[in-house]
């Protein structure tokens, strides 16, 4: 069975070499991230060069993100390296404080407004919730709290406000510099970090642009104000990340399930692309088979309709970051054999279609889900007729034939979707009929006599302008 989820896995010192790249791709790799909040510049030239080469000799399109740090509010550095924090024991946090001031009594942060975005009775979460701070007065810029839940509190561990409402922007100087990176570096998809609204995403896709870079926007959703603001941030991106990390500890973890649901469904009825990240098979950083509970979550997120699952950590430094991507892929297809939904439409099926592809791309789907239809082909300039119709429920593969390497790397993260490099020589009806069924036999993707269904637009070069479609019986 084929897997229609796909995966995103992050590269770091696990996964630097070519071999194991190759052995990651062969293993069901889809999209390499590359985290910008580790490493310098000089390790991401390297990654994403060998990340191609990689690709190349796999013979895959394989695509790239690059993940801006974006500002994640942390604490500054203790004396020692690390305090413990006990229970009832008062603790103050002040953004005037020196870098490496830190003490038992408190400690800086980095974010010298913190002060002006909490008041009296506020909960402050450090180390993604391990340690709770019960906010008792603010003077100055110091934040006096009393400890609620303590710990081991070390250097540079991040700061969340419960329920949301830090004014950090979204975009940092650092950020800046770094999507000038991905766009020098061809990036496919740059994700951007703790997003607040569409304005963010939609000035870090003009950045982006002006840098001449030409990949997808992915905006993250980890903060209580994402959420809030989520129609409009779905509206700008063209990919939402569900990153449960940070929103779990914003919005509470005995939500988070819920959100996360809500929020695949969300994204996917808008058809917008959705991935699910944070913690999928934690334990795999150091075992070589995932837990009982982390195969469960993979399975509901793959039920649920994410196109994409990610794992972080399990490849970047783990132990075992091919047998991650094997296991993931193995839960993918396990939870893929269910029908669940397959075949139901997205909610906007009753509104008028505002363009020409996405009225072909639905009357395609509908009709396969209603015929013994092998395979969906569709001649594709940008991949936005396959978006189309990924979005809706469908065993039934797309493949987007296409010339253009950067529209092979971006389908691989759709749901469904298999890029196919397809080079059109002939625009004679039954020589092009020939050379798709010669490619789609040579790569035993369909057998003769299958039904197919072919789509295209009259007008090449053109984006957009799918307008026709056929069904087809494969011949040789």
């Amino acid at each position: 069975m084929q897997r229609r989820t796909k995966i995103v896995a992050t590269l770091g010192p696990a996964s630097d070499d070519k071999q194991t790249l190759c052995k990651m791709i062969n293993a069901g790799l889809d999209v390499a991230r590359l985290n910008f909040s580790h490493g310098g510049e000089a390790d991401h030239r390297r990654r994403a060069e060998t990340l191609r080469l990689a690709a190349d000799e796999c013979e895959r399109d394989v695509g790239l993100m690059g993940d801006l740090q974006g500002p994640k509010i942390r604490i500054k550095r203790f004396e020692q390296g690390s305090v413990h924090l006990d229970e009832g024991a008062s603790f103050f946090l002040d953004s005037s404080l020196g870098l490496s001031a830190g003490s038992q009594d408190g400690v800086g942060v980095a974010l010298e407004s913190l002060h002006e975005d909490v008041s009296e009775g506020d909960i402050l979460l450090l180390n993604d919730g391990m340690i709770t701070l019960a906010v008792e007065r603010v003077d100055g810029t110091r934040i006096h709290t009393t400890v609620v839940n303590g710990g081991i509190l070390s250097d540079h561990k991040g700061i969340n406000l419960k329920g949301g409402g830090l004014s950090a922007p979204a975009l940092t100087d650092i950020d800046r510099a770094n999507i000038k990176l991905a766009a020098e570096l061809g990036m496919d998809f740059l994700a951007v970090s703790f997003v607040r609204s569409g304005e963010d995403v939609d000035e870090a896709r003009s950045l982006f642009h002006e840098a001449g870079g030409k990949g997808l926007i992915v905006a993250k959703i980890e903060r209580a104000e994402a959420v809030e603001n989520i129609e409009s941030i779905i509206e700008a991106a063209d990919v939402v990340m569900v990153a449960r990390g940070d929103l779990g500890v914003e919005m509470g973890y005995a939500e988070l399930t819920g959100i996360q649901k809500e929020l695949i469904q969300m994204t996917r009825s808008r058809y917008k692309v959705v991935i699910t990240a944070t913690q999928m098979m934690e334990s795999m950083i150091e075992n070589p088979i995932p837990t009982r509970a982390e195969v469960s979550d993979v399975a509901n997120a793959v039920i649920d309709g994410t196109d994409a699952v990610m794992l972080s950590g399990e490849t970047a430094v783990g132990a075992h970051p091919v047998e991650a991507i094997k296991a993931m892929s193995s839960v993918c297809v396990g939870a893929e054999k269910f029908p669940h939904q397959a075949g139901r439409m997205g909610q906007r099926s009753d509104d008028k279609f505002a363009l020409v592809d996405e009225a072909i791309a639905m009357a395609v789907m509908y009709t396969a889900n209603h015929m013994d239809v092998k395979a969906i082909i569709a001649l594709t300039e940008s991949g936005a007729t396959t978006r189309w119709m990924s979005r809706v429920r469908s065993d039934i593969p797309i493949f987007a034939m296409t010339p253009y390497a950067s529209t092979s790397r971006r389908v691989a993260l759709y749901r469904g979707v298999y890029p196919i490099h397809f080079e059109i020589l002939d625009t004679d009806r039954d020589h092009l009929y020939a050379a798709i069924f010669e490619t789609m036999l040579s790569k035993q993707l369909v057998e003769v006599g299958d039904l197919v269904i072919f789509t295209k637009g009259d007008l090449k070069g053109v984006s957009g302008s799918t307008n026709a479609m056929k069904i087809l019986s494969v011949t040789a």
